[in-house]
Formats: structure tokens, C-alpha cells, sequence
């Protein structure tokens, strides 16, 4: 079918893979860092130029990277906001990631529409700081002129598609995109323009959202370019992952994501009902601790790195000797507990040594996102397999307890550009529908990726003591907090 390219531009780099349309090996890759700007007093990249995307992948595509490529997919980092004005020209800096800025906002849209619950029924998700919709009320809040000047309202990924065609009239997304902004919803499949005005106290104009194996359009040379999606979908498209698959990652907070049929309403604001990039819809969980918690606990134990705190852990047992650590260091957010603290269970005499300890904070992370999936599982999505992402996901504690806390076959995909993987496969998508060989309602089926699989076997019963264990603490803790 021909040769097709697909670019993640993270926060911090772009990269860049060159695969076969057809089974989807990757025959070449590019990689570029590229410069973020630092609000003051945030200490987090917050206000970036977009010019810095486009100068970030010219240089990962240099050296004739692209030549022979046919079709090209975008894949960005998500929640970000670029504001544009009537001439198409940005607004401001564009706003990305989630910082301490828009904290109050979140609060505020939250009241003015009458609760979590009355978000989750309009959008599927309830705001949170790194939301467009959230951004744009601090944007009316504290730039009133930027937000005056406001005509048009793009995401990172929007924003790349339409530079590469060279900025045409019309300006698109896709629908996994247009569900991480807080006003378009899943369910409906619509904006709610009604919702862009609550906050930035006027309508403007959104971008067209078409379907996932749409074309986007062509540049003038007849270089195709796909609809583009945000990274998380483009990272679960590129796994290939399908119904009764859930992906777990590993980050310093932690996610849960499985593929529905439907989007999933949850009165309580903890699924973010997001949508895929083949049609299908993306349910969300996060915690907020998950290898920050890994990474407190060696710090106390004074251990260099997460490697010598997996290494300690698996002088211990399941259940830690009943040490129970609920990893709750910075708030919460799977149950909804912003304000409270860790907790440290169990300990007596012969449980008071670091190996048990250390134990203790991967069982703690692991059954904090084991509650995510129950949440997921609550709302009848299918769990059968897990996939492990992350760099701690190699870690022998995490594959030796994950398979029996979740109660799942657990997957851990070798290391790969996933975003950039299934942004190309949207790519091939889109190029085998305009040629004529691909269904717009089939995919391509490209090989999967290596992987390393565990099965909970004998342990299963085990996994789930410790798992009681940890849930009487937290209800001991909390009683009432974690409600599905």
C-alpha cells in the first residue's frame, strides 16, 4: 500500500517513525527535543510557543527522513490550548500541560454548572486543571483582553494538522481530541458551545471533527495528512489494544484506560469518558500516586534508585508481613481525596524492617490503581488483560505482584514509540480508505508489538488477601470515599 509517517509531539521532544502501510514495521525514526518555556513560580512548563513544535519537527525529520512517505498521522501531547484570533494568528502562547494556575478555575466551572455530577452528564468528565475548558476560565479571568481576542479554539494536534496544509480556511479534529476538552461530548458526539461561553464568556469557533480514517487533506505535493489525535489514543491505537484490554500506566501519577463499546456516565466524576481513535470510546481513571510513591519510599529508605527498591522489595512476601501502605502522598483523586495524607498499616515488631516496608509501597501503588480498575469494572467494561506501560512496569516487585492484585493477565509491551505508532497507523488508515483498500470502519491489522506476558496463575488467591487487606485499611482510613 505504500509507506506512511507518524509524529508525537510530546511536551519535550517530537518523534518520528517511518513504517510499512501494510504490516506496519518501522523502517525508520526521527527524534528532536525541543525548547519550553517556564512560567514563573510553577516550576512546570506551562506557556510554550507552537512555533517550537514545528522547529522540533523539522529537525527530527531532517536528513531526508520523510522521503517516499505517502501519508503522514499527528499525534500530540493532550489538554493543550491554543487560542487563535480572527486572522488565525495565536492569541497568546499556547497553554499546556496542568499547573497550580487553573486549580481555581476547575473549582469555579465546577460550581457554576452545579456540581461533578452535572459535568459528567454533560461531557463525561468533570474539569480538571489540565482541561482546555478550564484554561479557557483562566484565560477570561485573568486575560480578559486575550480572551476578547479569542475567535478560534485548536489543540496541539489541531494546530500541527493545519500547519502542515498550510493553514487552509478549514480546520479539524478528531473525535478522541475534541473528548479531553471539557466541551465536546462523547456520548452525544457534539460540542457544548454552551459550555466554551460558561467559561470564556463567548462562543467562538471549533474545529470540524471527522471520523478516525478521514483525511484532514493533502498538502499541495499530495502528501495525505490523517485526521491526528491526542497521545494518549494514538498510544492505545498503536498497542493495539481492544475490548477486554485495559492499560495501566506507570507514571509518577498513575492511568487506567480500557476500550468501550459506549461512553461510560459516572456520577462521580472519576471516569473521564473520553473517545478513541477507531470509533470506539477510551474510559479514563487516574490516581495521583504512582511511582511518585515508589520513589518517596526509597528516598526514606535511603536507596539510590527504583531498581535497588524492587530489589529490597522482593526480599520480603505478599502482604509485607502486614504492612499496608495506602499511597495517598499528594491527595487523591481514585477516591476523591484531595486533601488527605499517606497512611502506614500494620506495624508491629516483626514487620518494622525496610524490605517489608518496601513491599509494602509497590502492593500500595499497585492496589491504588487495582481500585481504578474496579471502578472501570463497576461501570461493566471487561478487563481480561492488562497492559503494563512505563519505565517501572520492568521492574521484578511490579511483574511479580501485578498479575494477582489485578486479577489479570498482565502484558508488558517492549519499549516503543507507541503515540508515534498509532498516529502512522491512522496514517495507513486513512491512505487505504483514499486509495480504495481499507474499510473506513476496519483498521489495519498490523503486527503487535513484543511483549512479555504474566498470568496471575496459583498466586491469584494471594493477590487477592492482599487486596482485602488494603481495601479494609482504606475503608478503615476513609470509610465511604471510595463510592462506584
Amino acid at each position: 500500500m505504500g509507506i506512511v509517517a507518524g509524529l508525537d509531539s510530546a511536551p519535550d521532544f517530537t518523534r518520528i517513525v517511518v513504517c510499512d502501510a501494510d504490516s506496519g514495521t518501522v523502517l525508520k525514526q526521527g527524534y528532536a527535543p525541543h525548547p519550553v518555556d517556564h512560567s514563573p513560580g510553577t516550576g512546570r512548563p506551562s506557556d510554550v510557543d507552537p512555533q517550537n513544535w514545528l522547529l522540533s519537527l523539522g529537525e527530527a525529520a531532517g536528513g531526508g527522513l520523510l522521503e517516499g512517505v505517502q501519508a503522514i498521522g499527528v499525534s500530540a501531547q493532550a489538554n493543550a490550548l491554543v487560542p487563535l484570533d480572527s486572522q488565525g494568528n495565536t492569541v497568546r502562547p499556547a497553554m499546556v500541560g496542568a499547573d497550580k494556575r487553573t486549580q481555581v478555575a476547575a473549582a469555579d466551572l465546577i460550581d457554576a454548572l452545579g456540581g461533578r455530577e452535572a459535568w459528567a452528564q454533560a461531557v463525561g468528565s468533570v474539569p480538571q486543571a489540565a482541561h482546555p475548558v478550564t484554561k479557557l476560565r483562566w484565560l477570561a479571568r485573568t486575560e480578559p483582553e486575550n480572551a476578547a481576542r479569542t475567535a478560534m479554539l485548536l489543540q496541539a494536534h489541531d494546530w500541527l494538522v493545519w500547519q502542515l496544509l498550510g493553514r487552509p480556511v478549514r480546520r479539524t479534529t478528531d473525535r478522541g481530541g475534541a473528548s479531553g476538552t471539557g466541551y465536546w461530548a462523547a456520548a452525544t458526539g457534539g460540542y457544548r458551545p454552551d459550555l466554551v461561553e460558561l467559561a470564556l464568556g463567548h462562543q467562538t469557533l471549533l474545529p470540524e471533527v471527522i471520523g478516525p480514517a478521514e483525511a484532514a487533506g493533502a498538502t499541495p505535493e499530495g502528501l495525505l495528512i490523517s485526521a491526528g489525535t491526542g497521545e494518549t489514543m494514538a498510544a492505545a491505537f498503536g498497542l493495539g489494544i481492544g475490548l477486554g484490554d485495559a492499560v495501566v500506566s506507570l507514571g509518577a501519577s498513575g492511568s487506567v484506560m480500557a476500550v468501550h463499546p459506549e461512553a461510560l456516565y459516572d456520577p462521580n466524576g472519576m471516569i473521564t469518558a473520553l473517545a478513541d481513535a477507531t470509533g470506539m470510546h477510551l474510559p479514563v481513571v487516574t490516581t495521583l500516586n504512582a511511582v511518585r510513591a515508589l520513589r518517596g519510599t526509597a528516598e526514606l529508605l535511603g536507596l539510590p534508585d527504583l531498581e535497588s527498591l524492587s530489589d529490597l522489595a522482593m526480599k520480603s512476601t505478599p502482604g509485607s508481613h502486614g504492612l499496608v501502605l495506602l499511597p495517598y502522598l499528594e491527595g487523591e483523586r481514585t477516591p476523591n481525596l484531595p486533601h488527605t495524607a499517606g497512611t502506614l498499616s500494620g506495624l508491629r515488631r516483626e514487620s518494622m524492617k525496610a524490605e517489608h516496608l518496601a513491599r509494602a509501597a509497590f502492593e500500595g501503588m499497585l492496589c491504588g490503581l487495582a481500585d481504578a480498575l474496579d471502578v472501570m469494572r463497576g461501570r461493566g467494561v471487561e478487563v481480561r488483560r492488562v497492559f503494563l506501560l512505563g519505565q517501572a512496569a520492568e521492574l521484578p516487585a511490579v511483574q511479580a505482584a501485578a498479575p494477582s492484585l489485578f486479577g489479570a493477565q498482565v502484558v508488558v509491551p517492549q519499549p516503543a514509540d507507541y503515540a508515534a505508532i498509532g498516529a502512522a497507523r491512522q496514517a495507513a488508515w486513512a491512505l487505504g480508505v483514499s486509495q480504495g483498500t481499507l474499510d473506513p470502519r476496519t483498521p489495519p491489522v498490523w503486527q503487535g508489538a513484543a511483549a512479555q506476558v504474566l498470568e496471575p496463575g496459583d498466586d491469584l488467591a494471594v493477590g487477592q488477601a492482599v487486596r482485602q487487606q488494603f481495601v479494609s485499611v482504606r475503608e478503615q482510613t476513609h470509610p465511604g470515599a471510595f463510592r462506584m
